[in-house]
Parts: C-alpha cells; sequence; structure tokens
C-alpha cells in the first residue's frame, strides 16, 4: 500500500464551503390576500416578494440547474419548439413538445392580433423551463421557498410584455393573486417577476457572454481546479481497500474490507447483511494505523457469469511464522450468488515478503483474457535486496508486473499456464510470468475501456506507483517494460550507478509529481461512464496522505498528459440534492461500477479495524447525460440475506446551507425585510403549487486502507441516522384551465450534528524509509 509521512489524521477533507449570506430583496406593497398558489397568508405590505426571493443564498445564483433539480444537458433530437435550448438546456424532445401543446392551447383563447403581437412573448415565457437556469429562474434553487408561477423576467422586457399581453396573464398562470392584483398594474406585475440579479432574468441571461461562454463545461475555479461533486454511497467500512463488480450485468458491488470481509451492495444502495465472503481470521492484518498487510486485491472471471470464480490476494502467515503473500481462486456456492464458497479456495501463487510493507495487491483481468498480478518490491526502503534489487531482477516475481492465464496449466505442475507470447519466455534469467519489471510499490491500477465510440484507449493499463521520498508517479503498463526503479524514482535517479547505466532502458511515467504535491499515490481510472460526458478520457486519481483529488488529460496530438485539480463541495458548483461538500481525508482506492461511473474509497482514520471508511460517487455538476440515455435494468439476484438499506452520514450542500442560513441572523438591511413565514405541513398539503411526503429510512453498515505506523486507533463514535424526507413541487408549467400540472421531487435531508475529529499522527515507518 501506500508510504507513511507525518501528518494528521482528519475527519474530512472540504473545499469551498462558504457560509451562505442573505440578499437584499426588492418588495413591492400588495393587498393582504392569500396567494392561492402557495397558500400562504400575507399580512404585510412587505411580504409577498419574499416568498419567492427571501433568503437567496448568494452562492447559488445563477448555478446552472433544472427544474427537476438536475444539471442541464444536451438534447438527444432537435427541439422544434424551443429551439433556443437545442444545443444545451433542460428540455428532451418530449418536453419540448409538451411545452408547444401549452402554447397552441393558450394561442387558442387569442385572437389573430394577438397571436402577432403576444405570440413571441409568449413562446418565450414558456420556454424558460428549458432553459439552463430554469431553477433559477423558478425559483427552485431555494428549497425554502415556493417555487414560482412564472420565470423571472428583466423588468424592461417586463414592461414591454404587461403593456402589450396582459391580457395573457391570466392564461399562463393559475395564480388568482397574480391575476387579480397585477392585470391592471405593471408595476407591481413586474416587481414580483423580478430577480435580484439583472444578470440572471430573461432574456439578460441570453445575452451575457461572460455566463454562458463554458456553459456545459467542468466548471474551473480561478486556478483552474475542476469543480466536481461527490455523492455518498456507502459508510461505516473498515479501510475499504476496493470496489469491484461482477460483469454479470446485475450491477452489485462487492467491497472489500482490509480485514478480509467482503460485502455486496444491491443496485438499489441496500447492503446485505451477510457478508460475500469473510476470512479474517485467515488474513494478516492489524489495528496499527498504515499497516499495509491484508486483504488487498480481488478480481472477477471474465466467464464469472458462467464459471462462477473470482480470486483474491491478500497477506497471511504459514505455520513458519513466515509472512506471505497468497493468491488464490474461488467460486461462489451453487446455492446463493451472494455468497462466496471458502471452502473451495485453489492457491495459484505464494510469494514470501521479506518485510511488512511494499505488498503491491492489485488483481485484474486484461482485455485479453488473461490475469495481471501486481506486487510490490519486498518491502524497506531502497530495494535493498541484492546487487541491483527485487524490482530489476526478472528471476524474482517481487517488484513486478506478472502475467498469467488461471484458465490452463503449466506442464511443470504449476496451477496456471504461462500465456506464449509473455516477453520473457525465452529468458533462462527470468521468470515467465514477468510481463514488465522496475516496480516499487504499485497501488492501485485500472483497465480503460476506451471511448464509447471509438474505441480509442481500450486496453491501457493505468497504474500508480508510490515513491520513495521524493516522487509519486503514474505509469502505462507496456510488454516487457522497465519502471525504473531502484535506478530511478519518477523522472529523476536514485540509484546513481544503476540510473546512468546505459542497458536500463526504462519507460518513463506519464506524469510524476513531488512532496510538494502529496505523499503516496492511489491510482485511478480513466472515466468511461454515461452520466457525465464532459469526465470521458479523464484519468481521474489522488493521494492517499493529503486526500487531494486530481485529473489528467492526454493531448492526442503530442501524447502528453495534463494535470488539474479536483476542487469538491463547492456550493455554487453542488448545490444539488444529494451532493455533499466533504469526504474523508484518507484516499484508499478507487473503482468504477458495471455502467462505468466513478467511485473513490476513503477513511477518517487509516487502520483496518476503524470502522470510518466511506464509498463516494463523482458526479459533473455542469452537464449531465440526457434523461433516460444512462438507464440500465439489472438483471435481478436472489437474496437469502436480508437487506440493510442505506442512510447517508454527510451532510449535503443544501442541508448545510439551510443549517446555516438558519443559525445564523441576517445582517441590517436599508429596505426593510420581513421574516420567512412558517408554513406547517398542513397548510403545504392544502396548496396547489407545493406538497410533501415524508418517508424514512433506516441505518445502513460497514467498509478500508493504510500505512505501517506505531499507533493505536482511537475508535470513533458513529454518527446518528436521521430521516429523509421527500418534497415534491409543482413545475411551473401554465396551468391552463382545467389542466393539470406535473410535479418535481426534490429531496431535504436532516443530518446530525459534526462528529468531532479525531487527531492521531502518523509516524514515520522507518524500515520504509
Amino acid at each position: 500500500m501506500n508510504e507513511p509521512y507525518h501528518e494528521e489524521v482528519q475527519d474530512v477533507y472540504t473545499f469551498g464551503l462558504k457560509k451562505p449570506t442573505l440578499k437584499e430583496v426588492n418588495v413591492w406593497p400588495c393587498t393582504g390576500r392569500r396567494s392561492r398558489s402557495s397558500g400562504v397568508s400575507f399580512s404585510c405590505p412587505l411580504v409577498c416578494l419574499c416568498l419567492s426571493l427571501f433568503c437567496l443564498i448568494d452562492s447559488l445564483l445563477g448555478h446552472p440547474q433544472c427544474l427537476d433539480y438536475g444539471p442541464p444537458f444536451q438534447p438527444p433530437f432537435h427541439l422544434e419548439f424551443c429551439s433556443a435550448y437545442e444545443n444545451f438546456g433542460c428540455c428532451d424532445q418530449e418536453r419540448d413538445n409538451s411545452i408547444a401543446a401549452k402554447y397552441w392551447d393558450i394561442m387558442d383563447y387569442i385572437d389573430p392580433r394577438g397571436h402577432k403581437l403576444c405570440g413571441t412573448y409568449i413562446k418565450d415565457i414558456l420556454c424558460q423551463e428549458c432553459s439552463p437556469y430554469a431553477a433559477h429562474l423558478y425559483d427552485a434553487e431555494n428549497p425554502r421557498t415556493p417555487l414560482r408561477n412564472l420565470p423571472g423576467l428583466c423588468f424592461d422586457y417586463c414592461s414591454e410584455f404587461h403593456f402589450n399581453c396582459r391580457s395573457v396573464i391570466s392564461l399562463l398562470t393559475s395564480d388568482k393573486h397574480i391575476q387579480e392584483c397585477c392585470e391592471t398594474n405593471k408595476t407591481r406585475f413586474c416587481n414580483l417577476l423580478h430577480l435580484h440579479d439583472e444578470d440572471y432574468c430573461f432574456p439578460n441571461v441570453l445575452k451575457n457572454t461572460a455566463l454562458n461562454r463554458n456553459l456545459g463545461s467542468v466548471v474551473e475555479d480561478r486556478k483552474g481546479c475542476l469543480q466536481l461533486c461527490l455523492t455518498e454511497v456507502a459508510n461505516g467500512l473498515r479501510n475499504p481497500v476496493l470496489m469491484v463488480h461482477a460483469n454479470d450485468h446485475t450491477h452489485r458491488m462487492f467491497v472489500a474490507e482490509q480485514v478480509g470481509v467482503i460485502w455486496v451492495y444491491l443496485p438499489d444502495g441496500s447492503r446485505l447483511e451477510e457478508p460475500f465472503l469473510d476470512i479474517k481470521s485467515i488474513v494478516l492484518a492489524t489495528p496499527w494505523i498504515g499497516d499495509e498487510r491484508g486483504f488487498l486485491g480481488m478480481a472477477f472471471h471474465p466467464r464469472h457469469k458462467y464459471n462462477g470464480k473470482f480470486y483474491i490476494y491478500y497477506s497471511y502467515m504459514d505455520k513458519n511464522r513466515v509472512e506471505k503473500i497468497r493468491i488464490s481462486e474461488l467460486k461462489v456456492l451453487a446455492s446463493d450468488a451472494n455468497r462466496a464458497d471458502p471452502l473451495s479456495e485453489r492457491n495459484l501463487l505464494e510469494l514470501e515478503e521479506p518485510a511488512a510493507n511494499h505488498n503491491g495487491g492489485q488483481l485484474l483481468f486484461g482485455v485479453d483474457g488473461y490475469m495481471y498480478l501486481f506486487t510490490g518490491d519486498g518491502g524497506k526502503a531502497g530495494d535493498p535486496f541484492g546487487k541491483f534489487g527485487n524490482a530489476q531482477n526478472k528471476s524474482t516475481l517481487l517488484g513486478k508486473v506478472l502475467r498469467i492465464d488461471v484458465d490452463g496449466k503449466s506442464p511443470d505442475g504449476k496451477p496456471y499456464r504461462i500465456p506464449p507470447d509473455n516477453p520473457f519466455v525465452s529468458d533462462p534469467k527470468a521468470r515467465p510470468e514477468v510481463y514488465a519489471y522496475g516496480v516499487r510499490n504499485m497501488w492501485r491500477c485500472a483497465v480503460d475501456r476506451g471511448d464509447a465510440v471509438t474505441k480509442q484507449g481500450r486496453g491501457r493499463i493505468f497504474c500508480g506507483d508510490v515513491g520513495q521520498n521524493r516522487f509519486e508517479e503514474i505509469d502505462i503498463i507496456v510488454k516487457g517494460g522497465n519502471y525504473g526503479w531502484r535506478a530511478k524514482e519518477g523522472f529523476e535517479c536514485y540509484d546513481t550507478k544503476l540510473c546512468h547505466n546505459s542497458s536500463l532502458d526504462d519507460i518513463l511515467p506519464i506524469f510524476a509529481y513531488g512532496r510538494y504535491v502529496g505523499k503516496s499515490v492511489t491510482g485511478g481510472y480513466v472515466y468511461r461512464g454515461c452520466e457525465s460526458p464532459n469526465l470521458n478520457g479523464l484519468y481521474i486519481f489522488g493521494d492517499f496522505m493529503n486526500g487531494r483529488l486530481m485529473a489528467l488529460q492526454e493531448d492526442e496530438k503530442t501524447n502528453k498528459w495534463k494535470k488539474q485539480d479536483i476542487c469538491i463541495g463547492s456550493t455554487r458548483a453542488c448545490a444539488f440534492p444529494r451532493m455533499i461538500s466533504s469526504y474523508s481525508k484518507f484516499i484508499i482506492s478507487f473503482a468504477e461500477d458495471e455502467a462505468g461511473e466513478l467511485y473513490f474509497m476513503s477513511t477518517s482514520y487509516p487502520s483496518a479495524y476503524a470502522p470510518h471508511g466511506s464509498l463516494y460517487k463523482f458526479i459533473d455538476p455542469s452537464r449531465r447525460a440526457p434523461p433516460g440515455k444512462c438507464k440500465y435494468k439489472p438483471v435481478p439476484v436472489k437474496t437469502k440475506s436480508k437487506r440493510i438499506p442505506f442512510v447517508p452520514r454527510a451532510k449535503t450542500v443544501l442541508e448545510l446551507l439551510n443549517e446555516s442560513s438558519t443559525t445564523k441572523p441576517p445582517k441590517k438591511s436599508s429596505i426593510p425585510t420581513a421574516a420567512i413565514p412558517t408554513i406547517s405541513s398542513k397548510k403545504l398539503k392544502k396548496t396547489t403549487s407545493t406538497k410533501i411526503k415524508a418517508s424514512t429510512l433506516k441505518p445502513a453498515l460497514p467498509g478500508k486502507k493504510r500505512q505501517k505506523i506505531k499507533g493505536e486507533a482511537k475508535p470513533h463514535k458513529p454518527k446518528q441516522e436521521e430521516k429523509v424526507a421527500h418534497i415534491s413541487r409543482t413545475t411551473p408549467a401554465p396551468p391552463l384551465p382545467k389542466k393539470k400540472s406535473s410535479h418535481l421531487t426534490r429531496t431535504k435531508k436532516l443530518l446530525p450534528k459534526k462528529a468531532a475529529l479525531a487527531k492521531e499522527k502518523l509516524k514515520r515507518r522507518k524500515e520504509s524509509r
């Protein structure tokens, strides 16, 4: 695993979450009537606009977001009606047709002169549901205000509309208050539709090149940091070292803990109560912070669906008290696809470990169907074994990338076959299993699925190789390649004599970084999923010790890779339901699910027995795939074990913003404002624009990474689970006479207080340096 350095253990890693401030609002006199759209009584002449504009959080203004609370997207087909948003917006063809139908329903009530005078106004107003800023225009960004019936209009545009077409207001909205007080009063009407920030009202928002120049691209902050978001998928895990899928169309996720337990997570987010495999009585793991031994690797056979086979890689101690690495094959129970048969274990390979660190741990199958195994150099500092070290010695299996055929047997009795095209099969001084060498301790490697359309990049194997004390590197594995260790570390010499040897001919990393960036690389994946199109082709990885997330983008012309930081949790970028603003600091591993979506696992306390690990999923808040494009139907699997529903522990950005705005009093303003009225659930159930449904979820359960350092784990108190309330709000589509409006769902969670940050100093492990 990764190497330890002096560092304080932190509970979470947070980026860019700012305390919200209350914006001043424009107010307008009203008549004290009840708004039928919201069901709230107005008791003074200052409150009407507050219901739609009060307490808008500054950092959320202009946040590209649709009325279903998701990022905008590129429609898969041409939009015939709201064509202004056919390149990027919030409507697919079905929604576009629905809006067009409403438009013609309205026009049926208007004479020919009105068609010519008001048709464009009506079309523009209706089509704001398709705007990438729809949520802002209708106040959907603010969970504490009712949704507007009509979008926010710029004052000049609104004035022109009212002057020419005030008689159609009653056709655009069923809000009786607006109909009664505003058809004859332009000022009241336009004040009601006024947005505080003139840049974001319609039609100004279309003309603002600064806003729209990079609309739909991955958001970058001023320093070029990519703004991505996370959702919490699992928690309570004991150093989750990996997550894999069986590639059997069930879309189950198998999460392994360092202690030697594997859990099954189902597509609905629940976890099975009984583990898939529990071999913690065999696995060598300790509570030491950063101990690199334990359950380290797992891979399903490419034909697992038909043969039930999978493979594991773990540390154990033999009867002579010798520490070893074991790679073995197992099968699932014939009676239960969610349980492995521990009695089916068949040993493929065992390696003696001269030290407790640098155990490697990656297993994977390449596109060629062969298994690749990634071993460490044997441990200690500087690969001190023999004249050249283990990594440069092709006659040993340590410090190597190995390739074997698990479906055959060797003539010499080995329980696997050597692929005939392995690069050193004819070299009497090399082990035939060796595929590449010069490896220090590759921690997490992944096969690139390739572009879904062009297949470009398919089959490449990316690895993060942990450095000694100066550089961390990312490599692409090539047949017969020498990756330089111990002669080189990163791009520079480590052992001068070996480094200047003309026969070295080593493969250079595609990227390396020094200690000012991070101290222990965790290799990641090239994103090839469906849900976040902007991320396609990005290699996303991280650093275990400082919790830094990074991405590499390949320049296809030069074949060079450009690095960018990834920032998580910006209130401006991640104010969507379920998006969180923090994660546990110690990044153990990355993973992808069967659909190709990308995840990572981390913990706040890197001990194999501490249940503080979590699984997170990456989300791009700037753009998503069109609705329905990424849907899949998992093959159902019979479950004999009880399902444990998932209960999130991390607070979402929206919850933190709401929490801050309710605890911090607003600043005094020169413009008088009224307090937000308290709306009871009984009243809300009676309204035409807001409905509330409450549902309660039950708690979820466990998961793991490390560095070996002297110290004892201090157990954290588990956070309490909370109820989750689901809130539905009516869309602002114009409710014509006797027409029903659709409903959208907003999720609102109430979560516990933050747990105290655990502080444990990680001591440098002498043997590894």
